[in-house]
């Protein structure tokens, strides 16, 4: 394993370091626990949002903290769930009077985690909302989407319920919105190579040379579909037909595309890959409102990609377009 680090058991936390150093002006962390960031500024009376997840995925979740998206993140072990204690800190210091709503990905320690600081939220008379983001359409068939995995869409239910919540709209609202975008976004992914954990060294599963796998999850979790490499245009028209299917998406449809790469994929491999999207939505005379391509969900240091399409209407239009200034993402 070749990589810039020191002590493969301070990876995380060095990361960290370094991230509040780079943009002490926009994040800080709280109760001297690295792992519980919050936003510089506070907007009294607006809801709060949090999240949290492992580290591994950079920018996401902490990435995002910021105006006009989160107002905090708790942070756990590479490819663990952050502590419910960290959540609940993080909870108490958002919190600005108007409520606190939880934004997470479908997995099982995070959901058993944030559950448990929402119970302990009530106990200080914080009122607390969920909203889970499962949007993979790999991981689980149409009609069980409450199974499906939280990827790289889960950015599109930050941006716009953080948008939200910066025009004041109360907690219900918030989370109303949330869930809406949450219910319109589809993702499939496509890993080439496997990611090294730092602290173990090497891969934790196995991709042979010259192969993909559709569908593989940003832990790891099997794909649908393995097999040689195929081009690109091959493999974005299986994607896009599984996640048009899906919705459904329709002739017509405005839509926001998101093609994210997975932390080793080349910049113009992603503009390679939007050219098809591009064409194949053009001919369905479904109009991009917004493309965003880069990394905004890796897996460490797996190559390959993910496409995200969220499903507009006027009200999640407005949001999605609102400005934010985070460290990773800013919109004007």
């Amino acid at each position: 394993m070749q990589r810039l680090l020191n002590k493969p058991e301070n990876y995380v936390d060095e990361m960290l370091k370094g991230l509040y150093a780079a943009h002490k002006d926009q994040i800080t962390y709280i109760n001297d626990d690295l792992r519980c960031l919050v936003s510089a500024s506070k907007k009294k009376g607006k809801v709060g949002l949090a999240t949290g997840g492992g580290s591994g995925h950079l920018p996401l979740f902490l990435g995002y903290v910021g105006e006009g998206l989160l107002d905090g993140c708790c942070i756990g072990g590479v490819f663990q769930s952050p502590s419910a204690a960290q959540m609940l800190e993080v909870t108490k210091e958002i919190n600005s009077g108007a409520g606190v709503l939880y934004i997470y990905g479908n997995y099982g320690g995070d959901i058993m985690n944030f559950n448990m600081a929402q119970e302990m939220a009530d106990f200080e008379d914080i009122e607390v909302l969920q909203v889970i983001a499962g949007e993979d359409v790999a991981s689980a068939p149409k009609g069980m989407e409450n199974k499906r995995r939280g990827v790289a869409g889960i950015y599109y239910v930050f941006k716009i319920a953080g948008a939200a919540a910066d025009a004041m709209l109360p907690l219900e609202e918030v989370a109303r919105i949330a869930q809406k975008a949450a219910d319109n976004v589809r993702t499939m992914g496509v890993a080439l190579t496997p990611c090294i954990i730092p602290e173990a060294g090497r891969a934790n599963f196995s991709i042979k040379n010259g192969n993909m796998e559709i569908g593989m999850g940003i832990h790891g979790e099997p794909g649908i579909e393995k097999g040689p490499i195929k081009p690109a245009d091959q493999i974005v028209e299986e994607m896009l037909l599984k996640i048009l299917e899906d919705l459904p998406f329709e002739n017509g449809d405005e839509v926001s595309v998101l093609i994210n790469g997975l932390g080793a994929t080349p910049l113009e491999e992603l503009y390679i890959a939007y050219r098809k999207v591009d064409e194949v939505l053009s001919k369905k005379n479904m109009s991009i409102i917004k493309a965003n391509l880069g990394e905004y969900a890796t897996s460490m240091d797996m190559a390959g990609m993910s496409i995200s399409l969220l499903k507009l209407d006027e009200e999640l239009k407005k949001y999605l377009l609102m400005p934010c200034n985070t460290p990773f993402v800013v919109q004007k």
